[in-house]
Order: structure tokens, then C-alpha cells, then sequence
């Protein structure tokens, strides 16, 4: 296996930037020119540091800064993987585990709350349902691999579902066999900043840019299925639209 000096080049020891600034700049020209390819495991900080002279502590000083960027991701007890942006078209009406799965990763959920309850004014206007209307609320952290990449709130009205239990990793399956899946949606994108609590479910700065995104599903008969409010991650997420001219 080639050396990861030979990839990403050798640091110098002349120069004025510390070493671990040298480390961490020449692993993120690797990612970026595609020396290093997205979900490749990067050696042990322990051989890091020996292949090129320095300590673990600086291996690890620079690896944490690339983590923090979203360049790269640990996952527990298998190591250090160059992270991979995932780019979503708009132009497609897919679940977040359709697009995981079409780029070989594995979408997973880590669930902060599922529940059974009776519709909101908010969700009563957006979904078109009756005051006292009953609603599924589904609120989790999205992951792809280990890597959390969005928070994802929906609503689904009490008639899209037989009942909470039927959703596991992905939201549009468990309405599809319920033969309730959208056929349309509308979404409005807009650029925020993560909060102090959003940032900590998702292991970032306070702070952090993302992408927020409002949607409503639709049934072929126009009834509203879903209503999803999704907070993605800006270091993670590339948005596509292809556009046409009209004459």
C-alpha cells in the first residue's frame, strides 16, 4: 500500500506554521484534489505519527480539526474515514435513506422523539387537517454510516399511518406500505445557524452554518401527507437543482 507521504506530500520542518497546521493542511488538499477518496480509512494515528516524525498528539490536533469540518469522521472502534459531501437534487422527491442507500452509505436514525397526538394550529394550517385531527410526530437525529448529518422533524397525519411502530429507518417506506406515499412536494431552502442544542445533537459548533428546509408531501388526490422540517448540515450537504430554459 502506498505511503500516505507519497499522496499528500512530507511536512517541513523549516517552516514557520506549526506542524499539526501542516498535517491537518496537507490531509485536506488530499481530500480535496481526490488523493484521499471519500470513505477511505486514513492509517492509524500511531502510524501517522511515525511515518512522518511527529507525536500522536499532533496527528490527533490536526485529525480533530478535519473532524470538526465534516472533512473527516470517526466511527467507533473502526477509525478515521474521509468524509464524503452528499449531493441531494431538488429535483427528485426521495427519503433522506433512498439517497444514502444510491450513494453506498447507511442511513440510520437515532430517535429524540415519536408520538401520538392531537394536531397543532401550525400543522392543522400547513396539513389541511381539522382542529383536533390526530397526528404521528416523528423527531430524530439522521445519520449516514456514523456520521450525523441532519435533524429531521415530519408530522404525518393520523390517516397516513396504521401507527408509530411502522417507522423504522425510513419514513417514505413505512408510508409507501400504507400506500400513502407523496407524489409531489413543496420545499422552501433557507441558509441558519445551528443553536446551542441543535449543534450538540449533531457534534458541532454552536454556531455552524446549515441548510433549512421546509416541505410539504402530497397524495395524487391533493390531501397533505407530510409536513417536514429538516436542519442540514452545511459542512455535509450539497443541494443540486437542474434548471431549464423555457422559450
Amino acid at each position: 500500500m502506498t505511503n500516505l507521504a507519497d499522496r499528500i506530500g512530507s511536512l517541513d520542518g523549516n517552516a514557520r506554521a506549526p506542524l499539526y497546521q501542516q498535517m491537518q493542511d496537507a490531509l485536506r488538499r488530499g481530500i480535496e484534489t481526490g488523493s484521499l477518496r471519500p470513505q477511505e480509512a486514513l492509517p492509524p494515528e500511531r502510524d501517522i505519527a511515525k511515518e512522518f516524525g511527529i507525536s500522536r498528539i499532533t496527528v490527533r490536533k490536526a485529525v480533530d480539526g478535519l473532524v470538526a469540518d465534516g472533512m473527516l469522521t470517526r466511527r467507533q472502534g473502526a477509525g478515521t474515514f474521509v468524509g464524503g459531501r452528499v449531493e441531494k437534487q431538488f429535483s427528485k422527491l426521495t427519503s433522506f435513506s433512498e439517497d444514502m442507500a444510491a450513494r453506498g452509505r447507511t442511513a440510520r436514525s437515532e430517535w429524540i422523539m415519536q408520538t401520538e397526538s392531537t394536531v397543532n394550529s401550525d400543522e392543522s394550517l400547513t396539513l389541511g387537517l381539522s382542529p383536533g385531527s390526530r397526528v404521528f410526530r416523528f423527531h430524530r437525529i439522521r445519520y449516514a454510516d456514523d456520521q450525523p448529518m441532519a435533524l429531521e422533524y415530519s408530522t404525518v397525519p393520523g390517516f397516513g399511518l396504521p401507527g408509530l411502530d411502522v417507522v423504522g429507518v425510513s419514513l417514505y417506506e413505512a408510508l409507501e406500505g400504507a400506500g400513502h406515499r407523496p407524489v409531489r412536494a413543496l420545499q422552501r431552502l433557507r441558509a441558519v445557524l445551528f443553536d446551542k442544542d441543535q449543534a450538540a445533537l449533531l457534534g458541532i459548533e454552536a454556531g455552524a452554518p446549515g441548510l433549512f428546509i421546509e416541505r410539504r408531501g402530497f397524495l395524487e388526490d391533493g390531501r397533505a401527507i407530510e409536513m417536514t422540517h429538516s436542519w442540514y448540515r452545511g459542512d455535509a450537504y450539497d443541494f443540486v437543482a437542474e434548471l431549464n430554459a423555457t422559450a
